[in-house]
């Protein structure tokens, strides 16, 4: 038997023996369906809007190990590049409903575990402003410190709780500043195809070169905010960088910033595939043994170019809608419920009710805000699953055409949707299950090979090939129950 087979085997065991333990509550059980919470009718041409953001850099980085998180494990901060930020939006369409709040992470990524911890924090705040939802997202930065746990010095975790409750403290501040600067005025949706930026490194190419930005414009001239939605990964600074950053996201706003005033929120799309940024001169920059700080900078300052060219925009009325379903994701990864037992990653595992395998809670949101329709994912999602263009029989690894994948999610909405990724929570790759490979002895250990001879590194890194139809048949049911809402 290969070394690293019979580590394999013996974690296998390992988690085989643990499960005999766990409770009859960890069983999985029927989850309250949600419901769509909308305003009946918009009241005025206005919304109100306020913003706030705070660092998220420990003030002993220099002095105590953190571990940047996003590529290999055990990885040791040597210092810092820029500061990352919590940002935090809240967004009320005044029709007495209540508000929302949008808080966007400069991190890889952040578990429905800790999420939860962070509303519960927000408890009060929620009862005194009348916030009807909270949603926490992240930019899938590579160059932060580690909030998930998986990238410090194996088997232990990397996650710091001094840190998480700098994260936690920072955020719940970001929040409350963000209420009590809230401004009257108005809410624009402008978009832009950028051409030339990404690249997508896994077979089809397949990605959205969409850049969505909301503007808000307030009333009494004051500076304005964006939130802008994007598809790629923060990870611009590559895996030889060992400086704390917020990647590109950071000069991206910080030239918005400069050129007209406005504060942003930035958030990822469907980023699985993989969608990253195009690097110019890549090769040339490895070879002079240079690092990436510049083409990062450079990336960020050029798609702020982007954002800042919108010219044709809708104004969206105040209108917002939201439902929120929680959901059982089926976890087939042995290594990843190993993590959770050991308590590195702080997920709870679920025995399935029908005693086939364990599970994740996890949850989707939709919001419709005006015209504007927004789809919350918890993972990085394969953008195909989204929009469609699956590889056909002949070209996927498993032989099998694109009739065994759900129907794309953008047909099941039946218009554009805006996707936000790693939303509320961070489940890993979701790939179309006629791509879906692992490799026959270790799977989830090792990168599976196909019969094009293409590496499968992003199956290690998922749940198991049913996560992608279990998303789509909750996307359907929250479809359903929005068309359902508004026919009563």
């Amino acid at each position: 038997m290969k070394p690293l087979t019979a580590a394999y085997k013996a974690l296998e065991f390992i988690l085989s023996a643990q499960s005999k333990h766990l409770t009859e509550k960890k069983r999985t059980t029927p989850l309250e369906k949600g419901k769509f919470d909308c305003t009946p009718r918009a009241k005025s041409e206005l919304f109100s809007l306020g913003f706030s953001k705070e660092s998220i850099l420990p003030d002993d980085v220099d002095k105590k190990k953190y571990y940047i998180a996003g590529y290999g494990e055990n990885k040791p901060a040597k210092g810092v590049l820029d500061a990352p930020h919590t940002h935090a939006v809240w967004l009320d369409d005044l029709s007495g409903h209540g508000g929302i709040v949008l808080v966007s992470l400069d991190c890889v990524g952040l578990l429905n575990s800790d999420v939860n911890k962070l509303r519960a924090r927000l408890g009060e705040f929620s009862k005194l402003s009348g916030c009807r939802s909270i949603n926490i997202v992240c930019t899938h930065n590579h160059a932060g410190i580690d909030t998930m746990g998986i990238w410090g010095p194996l088997p232990l975790s990397g996650k710091d709780p001094k840190y998480m409750e700098l994260v936690f403290s920072q955020t719940v501040k970001a929040v409350e500043k963000a209420y009590a600067s809230r401004k009257i005025g108005k809410l624009y949706l402008g978009k832009i195809e950028v051409p030339d930026m990404q690249e997508d490194i896994r077979t089809p190419i397949v990605y959205s070169k969409t850049l969505t930005r909301l503007r808000f414009v307030p009333e009494d001239g004051s500076k304005e905010t964006y939130i802008i939605n994007f598809a790629s990964h923060s990870e611009s600074l590559q895996g030889c960088n060992e400086l704390v950053s917020a990647d590109f996201p950071h000069y991206f706003r910080e030239k918005i910033r400069e050129k007209t005033g406005a504060e942003t929120l930035y958030c990822v799309g469907a980023i699985g595939g993989m969608i990253s940024m195009d690097i110019p001169n890549e090769k040339e920059i490895r070879d002079n043994g240079s690092d990436f700080s510049q083409s990062t900078a450079d990336i960020g300052r050029k798609l702020a170019d982007y954002a800042l060219s919108i010219e044709n925009e809708t104004l969206l009325k105040p209108k917002i809608g939201f439902i929120r379903s929680e959901v059982y994701f089926k976890a087939e990864n042995l290594l990843l419920l190993i993590a959770a037992k050991a308590g590195i990653l702080k997920a709870k595992e679920y025995r399935m009710a029908d005693k086939s395998g364990f599970a994740m809670k996890s949850e989707i949101s939709y919001f419709e805000i005006g015209s504007l329709k927004i789809l919350m994912l918890p993972c990085e999602i394969f953008p195909e699953l989204v929009y469609g263009g699956y590889l056909p029989a002949e070209e996927s690894a498993t032989g099998c055409g694109g009739e065994i994948n759900p129907v794309p999610l953008q047909e099941i909405i039946g218009d554009d949707v805006m996707i936000i990724g790693l939303a509320n929570d961070e489940l890993g790759y979701v790939l179309p299950p006629n791509d879906f490979i692992l490799h026959p002895e270790t799977p989830y250990f090792e990168n599976g090979r196909d019969i094009h001879d293409r590496r499968h590194y992003e199956e290690t890194n998922s749940l198991g090939p049913e996560t992608a139809v279990t998303i789509a048949e909750t996307v359907k049911e929250i479809i359903n129950t929005v068309e359902k809402t508004k026919n009563m």
